[in-house]
């Protein structure tokens, strides 16, 4: 199973791509897409849009996982990374994967043990948790974490997707089951 985490932002986006093989996680590839400052916020979006594309090109995930947002203090930049996050969840949603949501403590908690954890933390268990792992920006740390925390949790998750069993009690994810979709890349890939 090949899962994508992204940690959503306009101006980085985090990504990280791991292989679950039994109850191994396996570092696939980590990076962050970036859009230009310069430009409108449209132009911008649809930056991070074509480049998240070209990673879910490129490793071909099964599923997907998207870092919550916290509301800032800011409301304009609050916004502007809600605008972000949406192209997040909406690529791989595009694609016919299934995206979880997580939020940030749940992230941290499934990685180091606890929802506090500061981020050298967090980087250190990545590192233990995918050996030979070299992260390649904070950003793409964050994203590893987030595909993580769904490693952790895809088998309830699994679970409630398909039996419509009652949806796991966490009030902090949230996973988007998508209909069958003729023509999805998911399909082309079978």
């Amino acid at each position: 199973m090949r899962l994508l985490g992204i940690d959503p932002g306009l101006r980085h986006t985090g990504w990280g791509v791991i292989d679950v093989v039994g109850n191994r996680l396996i570092h696939v590839a980590d990076g962050a897409v970036h859009s230009d400052a310069g430009c409108s916020l449209a132009e911008r979006l649809v930056q991070l849009h074509d480049a998240l594309s070209a990673v879910l090109d490129d490793h071909r995930p099964d599923e997907a996982a998207v870092e919550e947002t916290f509301v800032n203090a800011n409301a304009a930049s609050t916004l502007k990374l809600g605008q972000a996050r949406a192209v997040a969840l909406l690529v791989p949603a595009l694609a016919g994967l299934a995206v979880a949501e997580y939020a940030n403590n749940m992230v941290k908690k499934a990685v180091v043990g606890q929802g506090r954890a500061d981020k050298a933390q967090v980087q250190a268990m990545i590192r233990l948790l995918l050996p030979g792992c070299t992260i390649s920006t904070p950003d793409a740390a964050d994203a590893l974490a987030v595909a993580i925390c769904h490693a952790h949790h895809r088998a309830s998750w699994t679970l409630w997707r398909r039996t419509g069993a009652a949806r796991p009690s966490s009030s902090s994810a949230t996973i988007l089951p998508l209909p069958d979709r003729e023509g999805s890349k998911k399909d082309e890939r079978a």
